[in-house]
């Protein structure tokens, strides 16, 4: 009669797994067996009956565990992948540059390896790795780039329009506007300005065309302040056909006998006065002085109330002078503002190439130009009675 076994399964698989870990750390079989206080033949049975594998059945085990292990690597990288995505969904990835960036991101922020992130940006290794031309000291374009960077700096309001007219014409660099857009905005020195929805305003009075110099100037105050908080009136003036600053009025206050003494003073320095004045309806403006400075001199145009649209040209010279001077400085004293506010205009006059000029400064175009205003009439044909 068979006598009762000293070791139960589930001593016996506790064993083998104990056995396993051994000849793991580098045991040897006998070594094992004595641990394990087995004889060797006895640990070769168990594992051969409870272990329930032979050769084949191992390395079919063998191959779904790295199978499965891959699976998990897999799965894994998948749901990486989805995080990755949900960080740089925000919108579409349209040029390398753009996708190096979301890469650089991915690498330092999820610490994703450089191939999950370039997988998931759907951007190539290799053009992740190779460096732009602009990054290396082989760049054909990096005087260009720098000047463009020096004149953002100066200028920081202004656009790559006016950048490449400086270029074209100040600096003699024959330049395509293509390639300084571009660079300008490779360098990301675009400016971007809020401008609103335009208003459609109904005139009351007949609009004249300023077809050549001196026959429609236009004029308009705005205000600033010093640094004690008192305020500082400007009042501008500008030919609407040449663009030319005619007047520079920078005082605390602005009477109309004032305004009066400084157009007679504008009007000689032109050589005589224009045929209108356009201006809004401000009090120096309805004043009798200046009705009566303006009367068989003169004629004057007043806008609508409350539509400064319909005096574009002086309230573009306005925002100009806003953004690019009276915003850029602070006013310790009024001679302080007089004399910075009068070198912008001067500035304006010989130094800004308008667009609308062919890239002339509205003095080089006043000096050249030989437009003569052209009347236009409009008659009424008397009605014939209808037979």
């Amino acid at each position: 009669m068979a006598g009762r076994k000293r070791h139960s399964a589930e001593d016996i698989v506790r064993k083998l797994r104990r056995a396993d870990e051994l000849t793991a750390a580098g045991r040897t079989m006998e070594e094992v067996a004595a641990e394990l206080e087995v004889s060797a033949p006895t640990l070769y049975n168990w594992r051969r009956q409870y272990g329930g594998l032979d050769g084949d059945s191992a390395k079919e085990l063998k191959d779904l565990r790295e199978q499965n292990s891959r699976l998990k690597r897999l799965l894994a990288e998948a749901e990486l992948e989805k995080d990755a995505l949900r960080e740089v969904a925000k919108g579409k990835i349209l040029s390398p540059a753009v996708a190096r960036r979301a890469v650089d991101m991915l690498i330092d922020t999820m610490k994703l390896s450089q191939r999950l992130a370039c997988k998931a940006v759907g951007l190539n290794r290799s053009t992740y790795q190779r460096r732009p031309i602009a990054q290396t000291p082989a760049d054909p374009d990096a005087d260009l780039r720098a000047w463009l960077r020096r004149y953002a700096t100066q200028h920081p309001l202004h656009g790559f329009r006016r950048a490449w007219a400086a270029l074209r014409h100040d600096e003699g660099r024959q330049v395509n506007k293509k390639k300084v857009h571009r660079l300008w905005m490779d360098e990301g020195l675009q400016v971007r300005i809020y401008h609103p929805r335009k208003r459609v305003g109904i005139n009351s009075v007949p609009q004249i065309a300023a077809d050549a110099p001196k026959v429609v100037w236009a004029i308009d105050f705005q205000y600033d302040s010093t640094v004690d908080g008192k305020a500082i009136k400007i009042a501008s003036m500008i030919d609407e056909h040449t663009r030319q600053s005619m007047l520079h009025i920078v005082e605390r206050s602005i009477t109309a006998d004032r305004l009066v003494t400084h157009l007679q003073q504008a009007f000689d320095e032109c050589g005589g006065p224009p045929q209108v004045l356009r201006m809004d309806n401000g009090p120096e403006f309805i004043s009798d002085a200046l009705q009566d400075f303006c009367r068989n001199k003169v004629g004057l145009i007043y806008i609508p109330p409350g539509t400064p649209w319909n005096n574009g040209h002086i309230e573009s010279f306005n925002n100009r002078l806003r953004r690019e001077c009276l915003n850029r400085n602070h006013w310790t004293n009024l001679r302080e503002a007089r004399v910075v506010i009068g070198d912008f205009k001067e500035d304006h006059n010989h130094r800004h190439r308008h667009s609308a000029l062919g890239y002339l400064t509205p003095a080089e175009y006043g000096a050249q130009c030989t437009h003569t205003h052209q009347p236009v009439g409009c008659e009424i044909e008397p009605s014939t009675p209808r037979l």
